[in-house]
């Protein structure tokens, strides 16, 4: 596997993973330092009943987990706006997580492009959710970009 292939592959195993760390940080309230431990140590690149993790970009990954969560009052002042009639809170977990983490990497990861970050979020958006759902991660990360993207 190529470099290039190889820090893809941890980066896109990284979104799963802070998606995920969100997901619990919702339910659990489990403070950031703690969330960020546990993912280092128990699931980044483990074997968890008898499913295999990628190892994952930890410094990527910690980036996405801390942003998100601590701009998340400008984040769903992002995604709230377009959820043509919905709220966030009508939004099941998993993805409100997934809006969230893409907005954040949207908003700051100049690094990475637009279509790179859209399309490894509806990829992860494909793991939970039917078609449809991802069309409309798709649709919401996109107007998103063209706000906070000139």
């Amino acid at each position: 596997m190529s470099r290039t292939a190889a820090r893809s592959k941890a980066r896109a195993a990284a979104r799963l993973a802070a998606v995920q760390a969100l997901y619990q940080h919702e339910m659990e309230k489990t403070p950031v330092a703690a969330l960020i431990h546990e993912f280092h140590h128990h699931r980044l690149g483990a074997t968890i009943e008898d499913a295999e993790y990628a190892e994952a970009d930890e410094t990527f990954f910690d980036d996405i987990v801390q942003g998100a969560i601590a701009r998340a009052e400008e984040i769903d002042a992002l995604i709230e706006p377009r959820l043509q009639g919905w709220t966030l809170a009508r939004l099941d977990k998993p993805m409100k997580a997934i809006l969230r983490c893409g907005t954040y990497e949207l908003l700051a990861r100049a690094d990475v492009a637009v279509g790179t970050a859209i399309n490894e979020y509806v990829d992860v958006a494909h793991a939970f959710y039917d078609r449809r759902e991802a069309g409309f991660v798709n649709g919401l990360l996109d107007a998103i970009a063209k706000d906070v993207r000139i």
